[in-house]
């Protein structure tokens, strides 16, 4: 699914969310911003939660390694883990080339909507990412 960066939320660490009703339910798809893939160069590997794992905002869910360092992924909602990207360690290029799409990482099932508020949209997001002087 092609997302548009203007339409997704955004975490001070790098992540983006989108979110969207399945079932009467709220889940966020959630992926690594073009800007935070910019600066970790060359990707080697990742990995991923497994589907069921609880998350709060703000906890470490995962890694993804570049050929210049390893960095914890964070999850930027309260929630379960219902779906995990699986194949995207295997075409890691995805991430780059489509990182708003094909290079989404999990879906959460939220626990509430507490953890939205601390969320930024994309022209909040883009102001960070200019303060960060990049």
């Amino acid at each position: 699914m092609k997302r548009s960066p203007e339409q997704l939320r955004f975490a001070k660490t790098h992540e983006w969310v989108q979110l969207d009703q399945k079932d009467g339910r709220q889940i966020a798809t959630v992926g690594i911003s073009a800007f935070a893939l910019e600066a970790l160069t060359d990707l080697v590997f990742i990995e991923l939660p497994k589907v069921g794992r609880q998350l709060k905002a703000g906890e470490a869910f995962g890694e993804i390694e570049s050929v210049k360092a390893v960095s914890d992924l964070y999850s930027p909602v309260d929630g379960e883990v219902v779906a995990v990207h699986d194949g995207l360690g295997d075409k890691l290029e995805s991430l780059n080339a489509d990182p708003y799409g094909e290079g989404w990482m999990m879906q959460v099932k939220l626990a509430g909507d507490a953890s939205l508020g601390a969320l930024m949209d994309y022209a909040a997001y883009q102001q960070q990412c200019a303060e960060e002087g990049h």
